[in-house]
């Protein structure tokens, strides 16, 4: 007889079909629940998620032994799992994983403050068991992950700038891994929000978009450090649609989430947001998307977890990199870009830096706060080229002390110029320089 191992049937465990669970009280009397998910843990473990199934929890206190029934979501066998529950984590890396995903599925039926785990139940798989019955053929397995892996780390290896990492990895998500929708989003430590710097596959880029910290799956990956996939998300709304219905008649005075506006898929099925790191602090999010059930599998997240890594060690050397030792030199006072008669209207606003171009918002923040020092120097003393470093050293820009980012806020300031496809724009002309051109006559106000 084949012994299986937890690896061989670990499309089980990817939460798309509910699984079933028997355990036995003192008295003998037998108890079946569903789980919204068996989560894999490791090769010889899985763990349960310990929220409202009290009299499971009750007899498995009692009795630590339980079956479990699982079903393949391509070949529709079934699997037979004897357990062992071993102990309750409420900390760590499992615990986190698991209360992240589940937290960013309640985001989006409005429950994150209510769909709370409790803890992880540990349980060692003792033995698996298929169960005898027709079946489909299973897929054959994916190949040329790792070659895919290996050109973006050669790609990333030759960049010089953040931009061309930028988009050395958005390139690798949407042609290597033919993954259709796509976001890249950088941390700001001072707002506490992600911000988007690239996209693919949208109607609108969502460009200099935010999103807070434990909002959605996006804002969930990135307050817990941890990956989060949802390869289901009609099912495992489902379930949390029917939590809430009966949260709401129990409790109908409860403050519940409105829906997260966010420029993405209208109806996703499956989503995945990878943090990206530099030693364990966050630096951003990698995020996909689609409407396809079932399109990000547990050797997806391993190959973006891989990219997340190489993105957050090559935005960290380049943050510095690059950098001349001296200010560029001020120009003459006849700029280099024409500017004939037309009119721009810039205004300012001081609280929070927010930019609009003729009542057409553009930016805020830190960008929009360097976009006004170059407006500024332009309008004041006819300057049209500058430095990555001198803009680092001006204390009235307010980087914050920790991660500046500076390169990327620019980024993002050059792309939103770009968008709006007005009379001004950045142009890089070397390492850690870049001209302003203006194409109008400027009209620069400030207000409160």
């Amino acid at each position: 007889m084949t012994t299986l191992a937890l690896d061989d049937i670990r499309p089980c465990l990817e939460g798309i079909i509910p699984a079933q669970i028997a355990t036995c009280a003192p008295d003998g009397t037998p108890n079946v629940a569903y789980l919204s998910q068996v989560y894999y843990a490791d090769e010889r473990h899985v763990a349960l998620s310990f929220q409202f199934f009290n009299k499971t929890r009750q007899n498995i206190l009692a009795n630590p032994y339980a079956t479990l029934l699982l079903l393949h979501p391509q070949t529709f066998a079934f699997y037979r799992l004897q357990i062992r529950y071993l102990h309750t984590q409420t900390e760590g890396a499992l615990f986190e994983g698991m209360r992240a995903q589940l937290a960013g599925i309640a985001s989006h039926s409005g429950m994150a403050e209510v769909f709370e785990l409790k803890g992880a139940d540990l349980y060692e798989v003792l033995d698996i068991e298929r169960v005898p019955g027709n079946s489909l053929e299973a897929p054959p397995p994916r190949c040329g992950l790792l070659g895919q892996m290996r050109r973006c780390s050669e790609r990333l290896a030759r960049c010089t700038a953040l931009d061309e990492v930028l988009d050395t990895v958005m390139a690798t998500l949407t042609q290597e891994l033919q993954i259709s929708h796509a976001m890249l989003l950088l941390f700001d430590p001072t707002l506490q929000r992600l911000y988007t710097v690239a996209s693919h596959g949208y109607a609108a880029s969502g460009v200099g978009s935010e999103i807070e910290l434990g909002r959605g799956v996006i804002g969930m990956a990135a307050r817990a450090l941890t990956p989060i996939r949802i390869t289901h998300m009609t099912g495992a709304s489902l379930y949390n649609h029917a939590v809430r219905r009966t949260l709401e008649s129990s409790q109908p005075d409860i403050a519940l989430d409105t829906d997260i506006p966010y420029p993405g898929l209208a109806q996703p099925q499956s989503q995945m947001a990878v943090p990206i790191l530099r030693t364990g602090h966050l630096l951003g999010v990698m995020f996909v998307e689609s409407a396809e059930e079932l399109r990000f599998s547990f050797e997806d997240e391993d190959v973006l977890v891989t990219m997340a890594g190489h993105l957050g060690a090559a935005i960290d050397l380049l943050r510095l990199d690059g950098e001349e030792a001296t200010p560029a030199a001020a120009v003459s006072a006849t700029p280099t870009c024409a500017a004939p008669d037309a009119l721009l209207q810039v205004r300012r606003y001081r609280s929070n830096n927010s930019i609009f171009l003729n009542d057409g918002y553009l930016i805020k923040g830190v960008a929009g706060a360097i976009f006004w020092k170059l407006l500024n120097d332009y309008q004041q003393r006819g300057r049209t080229d500058f430095s990555n470093r001198e803009l680092r050293l001006d204390a009235s820009i307010g980087l914050p002390d920790v991660v500046d980012n500076l390169e990327a806020r620019l980024i993002l300031l050059v792309r939103r110029l770009a968008e709006q496809a007005l009379p001004i724009r950045i142009e890089k002309t070397g390492r850690g320089q870049f001209r302003l051109c203006v194409g109008a006559r400027l009209e620069l106000t400030e207000t409160d």
